[in-house]
């Protein structure tokens, strides 16, 4: 039976304040103003390309919480499932982002504590949320901010799961939000759910002690666990503005392993949100292709590079200009203009 939304997400929703250009937070009066947060990137890139998504969340009830709510709207994200906080102390979590150029890296400063959505609850949704999506996804990012959001997200996973959803897991490692200890500790519990994992070859050495190539260590989580597709990232960085971009998906079904040519000298605007429009591509390829891994890993990687290219943490791209990324990448060549 065809489900109300093809994938929801549960994660915070933030608030990003960027400086012009490449000027820095210490200098200069002008802070731009833009919404992200992993969770909301994934479903924003699904919805983009063309399935119908949901975000789960919390925002404070007042300006700052309308304004991230006409956001999600504007990218074709359901807001359904969208709760909020009319408390005194009702805030929405603040991340400043300034852009870098060799040889000084791009620089972040959270201020993400105390949140309205660590202050999420079950009891916050209706029952029938769980039985209305095909697949639901979250991220360490959401697991490592409090001990009460952590709660609801195992649980949420553990009543998806129960009602037939796939899930999805994307490990999403932050260390300034907590250790590789910590995250190996949660991450193992829920494990066991996923059906769809993303994770870094770094990642996994330093989060779950793995060792070997990267075949070998995404074969091993799905012998350990029952994990369908695995799917690990690529990075190279050869300055802020020049990337290359490649990854791996591990097929447990057919044990079969995806790779195409990376997409080389990427030309970066804003990496921020380029691994959550990676997570955003393959979802969409799975879930409109019947967990076609091939399409799923060509789709990802566009998805990713073109993310790159365009400033703030939300993607923009529709399934009509990722279909001509794939094709100029796969013929080594494309066109100077699109017109």
């Amino acid at each position: 039976m065809k489900k109300a939304f093809e994938l929801l997400a549960f994660g915070e929703v933030l608030l990003r304040l960027s400086p012009p250009g490449n000027e820095r937070l210490v200098q200069g009066e002008t802070l731009q103003k833009q919404v992200g947060g992993a969770e909301l990137n994934v479903v924003s890139g699904v919805s983009l390309l063309g399935l119908r998504t949901g975000i789960i969340s919390k925002l404070p009830k007042n300006n700052i919480g309308a304004y991230a709510k006409n956001r999600i709207r504007f990218c074709g994200v359901s807001d359904d499932f969208l709760v909020y906080d009319d408390s005194q102390d009702a805030r929405l979590g603040v991340y400043y982002y300034e852009n870098g150029a060799y040889p000084r890296k791009p620089g972040v400063v959270y201020d993400r504590r105390h949140t309205s959505v660590n202050k999420i609850e079950i009891s916050d949704f209706p029952e029938e949320m769980f039985s209305s999506a095909g697949c639901f996804h979250t991220s360490g990012i959401t697991l490592a901010l409090s001990t009460q959001c952590r709660d609801a997200a195992v649980e949420m996973i553990k009543r998806f799961k129960e009602q037939g959803a796939m899930i999805s897991f994307d490990v999403n490692f932050r260390g300034n939000l907590w250790t590789g200890e910590e995250a190996e500790r949660c991450i193992r519990r829920i494990l066991p759910y996923v059906d769809i994992f993303f994770c870094s070859e770094d990642t996994a050495r330093l989060t779950f002690g793995k060792t070997g190539d990267v075949k070998s260590i995404m074969k091993s989580f799905t012998q350990e666990y029952p994990i369908s597709v695995v799917a690990s990232t690529q990075r190279i960085v050869h300055s802020p503005k020049i990337h290359t971009f490649s990854s791996v998906i591990y097929d447990s079904r057919t044990e079969a392993f995806y790779e195409e040519e990376p997409y080389r000298n990427i030309e970066v605007i804003d990496r921020i949100g380029s691994g959550d429009a990676y997570v955003s591509g393959v979802l969409y390829g799975l879930l409109s292709q019947a967990g076609d891994c091939r399409r799923a890993l060509e789709i990802g990687n566009a998805a990713s590079a073109v993310k790159n290219t365009i400033p703030g943490d939300l993607p923009s791209s529709d399934l009509q200009e990722i279909e001509n990324v794939i094709r100029a990448h796969k013929v080594g060549s494309q066109t100077e203009m699109d017109r």
